[in-house]
């Protein structure tokens, strides 16, 4: 599936049936070297084969043509990138750092588009969940601090129209976040501010903050720096809200946390999941109030913890 995704060969598939050579002609490849990677798409499931012909079935033309609205490609790419650095935990667990080099400033061989467009891919699919469920009335300034291509910000505004917002994150990512900003018609309430926010201040004067999947990607110092800049962005009364994979206090469930702090570890020097103890002790020694769970089942082993800032 990585290499039909990586190929793109789905998005013709979903339109035509072709034959492995016409297909080879458009995508410049190999007709026996594709003939094979087609039957095995084939056995899989993501394309139907009537005589020498294939096409895409329903399934995969909506999730893995790029010309649909509902493209998974890029999840499923950065996934992709990831498999090489997991091939070398043993390495990771022997030297305790990182096998592989975050592209966090430039787009190495579109791993940068594939990390933030499969951001944006998870968080259409987990925004519906949560931000009805949250509580945003009367808030007027949201920060979306690391928000990427602003897909919590789009959720967080669609659902409130008092709400403006603010997307926080590097400069690379800019043009991503515009671009999607612009798709869902919110550029007038919805701004991008460049910043990297592990060495730089950032931007005040907020009455909710939201961080999604950030922490993870830091130690305990990171983690605590940061939130304590969170926590000077927001006006007295503001809300800060943190969605994290989070951990049992044993660590060792949920499963899907527990093998993500395998993936901080083979790709950051010292990120990790948290468990939620340790996610309400962070907020509260940044000077949260009122630190709790929200209630919320979701998917993966998900949580989002709320505080809120001190008053005046």
């Amino acid at each position: 599936m990585h290499a039909g995704v990586k190929l793109q060969l789905f998005t013709p598939l979903a339109t035509q049936p072709l034959s492995a050579g016409e297909l080879a002609a458009k995508l410049q490849a190999n007709p026996r070297g594709l003939a094979m990677l087609l039957d095995a798409l084939s056995a899989l499931g993501l394309l139907d084969k009537n005589g020498d012909r294939y096409v895409a079935t329903p399934f995969a033309a909506q999730f893995l043509s790029r010309d649909s609205a509902d493209y998974l490609g890029h999840i499923i790419m950065h996934h992709h990138h990831l498999v090489s650095s997991w091939s070398e935990l043993d390495q990771a667990v022997r030297g305790g750092g990182p096998v592989r080099e975050r592209v966090a400033h430039q787009d190495v061989a579109g791993q940068r588009e594939s990390f933030l467009m499969g951001m944006f891919n998870l968080a259409m699919l987990m925004a519906p969940k949560i931000v009805p469920n949250l509580d945003l009335a009367g808030r007027r300034r949201l920060l979306d601090l690391g928000g990427g291509p602003g897909t919590y910000a789009i959720h967080f505004c669609q659902e409130n129209p008092g709400l403006s917002a603010v997307v926080c994150d590097l400069p690379t990512t800019r043009e991503f976040a515009e671009q999607t900003v612009e798709r869902f018609g919110l550029a007038g309430r919805i701004s991008f501010v460049s910043r990297d926010f592990e060495t730089e201040e950032l931007p005040t004067g907020f009455d909710a903050a939201w961080l999604s999947h950030i922490l993870h990607s830091m130690g305990p110092e990171g983690c605590a720096a940061l939130l304590g800049k969170a926590m000077r962005s927001l006006e007295p009364g503001g809300l800060i809200l943190v969605q994290e994979f989070v951990l049992d206090d044993t660590k060792n469930a949920p499963l899907f946390p527990a093998l993500f702090s395998l993936n901080m570890l083979v790709g950051t020097a010292q990120g990790q999941s948290y468990s939620e103890s340790e996610l309400v002790a962070m907020l509260e020694a940044a000077g949260a109030r009122e630190v709790r769970r929200i209630p919320l089942q979701l998917p993966n082993g998900s949580g989002i913890i709320a505080g809120v800032a001190p008053g005046p």
